[in-house]
């Protein structure tokens, strides 16, 4: 079985981002970058994969500046075989990020396909589920485990109810939730031996996808400070204070 797993270039979780002086977008000025830590999770879950003998080969790919090869290179050293880079300077949105995939699908034929459910830094949760719709392919989301036996996926998923198991026919694209494992630090020795693994390097058009934003961000705005509590003595001030700030009518 052949794993690809996308993994995205993102502000790392623990930086504070600032929003531009245009208020278009937020400032990545000499912010320090790491790879989203759903994408890291479905790395790990893929590299088990392989180390029970249920995969064979591991393939990461990237989309964005050519500056995701330093993230690339990360994954490789958790383990995976190979990588894809697809370089672009546009600011790729999900439905453009699934086309290039879909077409990386295309040449790779892999069997299973890992993501993160969603990327950190825009929170959209889309790019996986356009993707299999795209392919034709089975979709599990939110996993928060995965058994492959006899040609299917069965994954156990988050739901709001609790927890809900399914079960795909591979090919299929699987999302991965927190829960799902604990992703391994790279170790010395093997970010040494990364550096001598493949990192191909192509383009969307290299790829046959056009990859223009189909939507605007028109504005970016800080969200509002939060204001001291105040105590009140009884029932009646409490429900006074909430019709004053138009919380009830």
């Amino acid at each position: 079985m052949k794993i690809l797993v996308p993994v995205k270039r993102v502000v790392d979780p623990n930086v504070k981002v600032r929003i531009r002086a245009d208020g278009r977008g937020v400032d990545t000025t000499n912010l320090k970058m790491a790879m989203n830590p759903f994408d890291e999770i479905a790395v790990e879950e893929a590299i088990r994969m392989k180390e029970r003998g249920l995969a064979r080969e591991v393939v990461a790919v990237s989309i964005g500046e050519p500056r995701i090869q330093e993230t690339l290179r990360t994954v490789l050293a958790m383990g995976a075989d190979r990588a894809i880079a697809v370089e672009t300077e546009v600011a790729v949105q999900p439905l453009e990020a699934a086309r290039i995939l879909r077409a990386v699908v295309a040449r790779e034929e892999p069997d299973l396909v890992i993501m993160g459910k969603q990327a950190v830094d825009d929170d959209s949760n889309q790019t996986g589920q356009m993707l299999a719709a795209l392919l034709g392919w089975p979709q599990a989301t939110f996993a928060s485990r995965i058994e492959i036996v006899d040609g299917e996926a069965e994954v156990a998923r988050e739901v709001d109810e609790g927890i809900e198991v399914i079960r795909v026919r591979l090919p299929a694209v699987i999302t991965t939730d927190l829960r799902l494992n604990e992703p391994r630090y790279a170790s010395l020795p093997n970010i040494m031996k990364a550096k001598r693994k493949p990192v191909e390097r192509t383009t969307p058009a290299d790829l046959g996808v056009d990859p223009t934003p189909r939507l605007e961000y028109v504005e970016f705005a800080e969200p509002p400070k939060r204001q001291a509590g105040i105590r009140v003595e009884s029932v009646e001030e409490l429900v006074a204070k909430l019709v004053e700030k138009g919380v009830i009518g």
